[in-house]
């Protein structure tokens, strides 16, 4: 491209001006109107589109744990063990899982998620926790889950 004076020469705004416009179509392709195909109008829209992304994305976040603290909870509840023993047994007991791990548990394998309540159970009655007494005294402790603890007193015991 030939320019015969330096104001053509300036004046001129070049391929990268259609590629920067295009890049804005592209994002308000799904937009309806002239949001779609008057620029000045579009970039406005875009802009808001992209920060309600961006906006969302942090809020999906806290939905998913919000939703996965009141599967694993209500998984707790149907075997007699408040949420919050729960994690205290489980800490406890050393089982480090995420809430989504649990939340997955609690949904899909239910009998697994049944032994980790019991194990958390029973951790938090052997080391004596507040909470757990009173829980133990409802007479619906696990029977089947022997840990060290118990084996160290039943050789101490005889």
């Amino acid at each position: 491209m030939v320019f015969q004076t330096a104001v053509l020469l300036i004046r001129n705004r070049g391929p990268d001006e259609f590629w920067r416009k295009r890049k804005i179509f592209k994002l308000a392709a799904h937009f309806w109107g002239r949001k779609r195909n008057c620029y000045s109008i579009a970039i406005r829209y875009v802009h808001r589109a992209l920060a309600y992304a961006t906006m969302s994305r942090k809020l999906k976040k806290i939905d998913m744990r919000n939703l996965w603290i009141t599967r694993v909870s209500a998984g707790c509840e149907e075997h007699g063990l408040p949420f919050n023993y729960f994690q205290k047994g489980l800490i406890r007991s050393d089982i480090l899982l995420s809430q989504k791990t649990l939340s997955e548990l609690a949904v899909w394998e239910p009998r697994t998620f049944k032994a980790l309540t019991q194990l958390a159970w029973t951790k938090g009655v052997e080391d004596g926790l507040n909470g757990f007494r009173d829980i133990d005294k409802l007479g619906k402790s696990p029977e089947n889950v022997i840990t060290r603890g118990m084996l160290k007193k039943e050789i101490k015991d005889s």
